[in-house]
């Protein structure tokens, strides 16, 4: 027992000390966990046969990212990117499997050999870009859902390349796998016929999709009542566990499942708290994963075959490259997205590594050259957080600049009272009130299709990063009474207000939050005012739906004020509770409870009257019939 802990302590110690290490240089978590395996194996040789047994546990962190971002989509969502998922997806796999066979077959290696090696490396990392996209604020521009519906058919074509890869086996080979750990020696398809294989296929992921939809409402529904939060994360496992190991029991991808699973709960009312509970379990194992890969580098075959892995390791990256560029021209994905689309792809994958051991089982592959081409899959995998600073740093700046988005910010001329940031749709119509009322103010806008709109109709605005503090303080912070922060990024909002309130806490300060979450934390950052972008669109929207269903005109004004005041009574006790939430607690019972709280007294506030309907004098009012008009 004490040997596990000590493993667990060196892993997790590990981690601690390299990740904020890479943050902090800018180099990603990834990459972070990548140099720590190599440090505690082969390095200093801290650990041993056990990270091969770990990593295989580890890549359950996989499929729970999978099934969290299936809850992010829905099936009009993915029917709404069906071109990209099967065109985009399909031929980067056909096409980058040729090109590896291809290049495999001219090394030496027999045909069976060399197609499954063109299907290895046809797979890219799941793990690495999404966790790298989402890092870097890049999985929803262009290149990012591109690259995810890359990602999401290749998921789904590993299902067909574990039934090929038994049929190209070779005698020559037979034998010299080990037999270890046969990858279908515990499934419910492998001595079926083919038809029945395919109606078993059938069957599980039809029970996922009705399970999902009708099993998973009520189930959920009974342990919140409960009342416990770690049921509640007993539960939100078990669902992805049992779902994996059923994908396990029919020979397809867990990953794949689980991500079918999440489509189907995207609806849910529990989908919050489902992405709460599973989100440090996903990072956690995630970590672990990427970790034992660097731990897992073989030194010795490497020092051995150095110069063979890092050629065969450059031209996976390169040969990947260079077809999903063809294929980013094809489908029209321009500008840095071009770029993005190719490097964030370019490398082999988790599935590589599952992939080689099964065609060592069934004497596909010779083991020796399964070595060789594991540390290439790890060395292209290592190499991605990379490309990602490459392409932060080399191709993004010169695509800005070209745009004009990072080229110098404009000389701010005049100085004044107010400071917008931010001209978008929302910025634009507090700048018309100011200017409407003769108050003087300097608009900041990092987009200058924004600024030229803006200065068509006689607002002047200045080009510029308005979270800069020195373009702050060039536009007159330090004597400003009053910050907008309109702007659409979300964490940059929340830092500039935090920088504003430390140095020039006398600057009153509003703010546009997207939702209620990110309101909470603008407050916390010191925003004086929050509004949500959509709060009083909202409420005007309610009013007239109130009208249509027969509510008086006045009455329904009456209704939304009610609403307003009894959301502000109870703001400030959702706050301090929400603060829980931020703190750690998910699962946060008193927020829950004070939520019900509000709900009651608005049901309450609602039934008020602001007059005698039995008065004479006061004539019953009828929506107006459409039909007539």
């Amino acid at each position: 027992m004490t040997a596990y802990f000590i493993q667990a302590f060196i892993y997790l110690l590990a981690a601690v000390i390299a990740v904020p290490l890479a943050k902090r240089f800018g180099l990603g978590s990834v990459l972070g966990y990548l140099v720590a395996g190599v440090a505690i194996g082969p390095v200093f040789g801290l650990v041993g046969q056990e990270t091969t047994t770990i990593q295989h546990f580890a890549e359950f962190g996989v499929v729970m990212m999978l099934f969290l971002v299936g809850m992010e989509l829905d099936p009009k969502s993915l029917w709404a990117m069906r071109v990209r998922l099967v065109g985009l997806g399909g031929l980067q796999v056909v096409i980058t499997a040729i090109a590896g066979t291809a290049i495999a077959w001219w090394l030496g290696l027999v045909w069976q050999t060399a197609l499954t090696v063109g299907l290895i490396f046809a797979l890219s990392s799941t793990a690495i870009v999404l966790q790298s996209l989402n890092e870097k604020g890049l999985a929803k521009t262009e290149g990012g859902r591109s690259a995810f519906s890359v990602l999401l058919f290749q998921d789904i074509a590993v299902i067909p390349m574990l039934a090929l890869i038994p049929l190209l086996a070779l005698p020559e080979l037979m034998g010299t796998g080990g037999g270890g750990d046969d990858h279908g020696s515990f499934n419910l398809v492998t001595h079926l016929p083919g038809w029945a294989h395919a109606l078993v296929v059938i069957g599980a992921i039809a029970a996922v999709i009705a399970g999902g939809y009708y099993l998973g409402p009520p189930l959920f529904r009974y342990v919140v009542g409960a009342g416990l939060r770690e049921v509640f994360t007993a539960t939100a496992l078990m669902v992805v566990i049992g779902i994996a190991a059923l994908m396990s029991l029919v020979n397809l991808s867990p990953a794949l499942g689980a991500f079918l699973a999440g489509v189907v709960l995207a609806n849910s009312e529990f989908k919050h708290e489902l992405e709460a509970n599973i989100e440090p379990f996903k990072g956690l194992l995630l970590g672990l994963f990427f970790i034992t890969v660097g731990a897992g580098i073989n030194f010795q075959v490497l020092a051995a075959e150095w110069a063979t892995v890092v050629a065969l390791g450059l031209a996976v990256i390169a040969v990947k490259a260079i077809v999903l560029l063809a294929l980013a021209w094809l489908f029209k994905i321009r500008g840095s997205n071009f770029w993005l689309f190719a490097l964030s792809l370019a490398q082999a994958g988790e599935f590589g590594f599952v992939l080689l051991t099964y065609s060592v089982q069934s004497s596909v592959i010779a083991p020796d050259t399964a070595q060789i081409l594991s540390l290439v899959v790890a060395l292209s995998m290592f190499l991605t957080p990379l490309l990602f600073i490459a392409y932060d740093r080399l191709v993004l700046p010169r695509y800005l600049s070209a745009k004009g988005e990072e080229r110098d910010a404009d000389d701010i001329e005049e100085q004044a009272p107010v400071i917008v940031a931010g001209v978008g749709r929302f910025g634009q119509i507090i700048c018309r009130l100011l200017r409407a009322n003769n108050i003087p103010m300097v608009v900041l806008d990092l987009e200058l299709e924004q600024i030229e709109n803006s200065r068509r109709i006689n607002i002047k605005s200045y080009f510029g990063d308005a979270s800069r503090s020195d373009l702050l303080e060039r536009a007159g912070i330090e004597s400003a009474r009053m910050l907008v922060v309109a702007i659409d990024d979300r964490e940059r909002a929340v830092h500039m207000i935090q920088h504003v309130k430390h140095y020039y806490p006398n600057v009153w300060v509003l703010a546009r939050a997207f939702d209620r979450g990110h309101g909470y934390q603008l407050r916390k950052a010191g925003a004086d005012d929050v509004v949500s972008e959509t709060y009083h669109s909202a409420l005007e929207l309610g009013g007239h739906a109130l009208t249509a269903m027969g509510v008086h005109p006045m009455r329904a004004k009456q209704m939304t004020w009610s609403f307003v005041q009894n959301e502000k009574a109870h703001e400030d006790e959702l706050f301090e509770a929400w603060q829980e939430i931020e703190g750690g607690i998910s699962f946060s019972p008193r927020y829950g409870e004070l939520f019900m709280k509000l709900e009651e007294s608005l049901n309450s506030a609602m039934q008020q009257d602001w007059r005698e309907p039995e008065r004479a004098d006061v004539p019953i009012w009828t929506p107006p019939d459409k039909s007539e008009q």
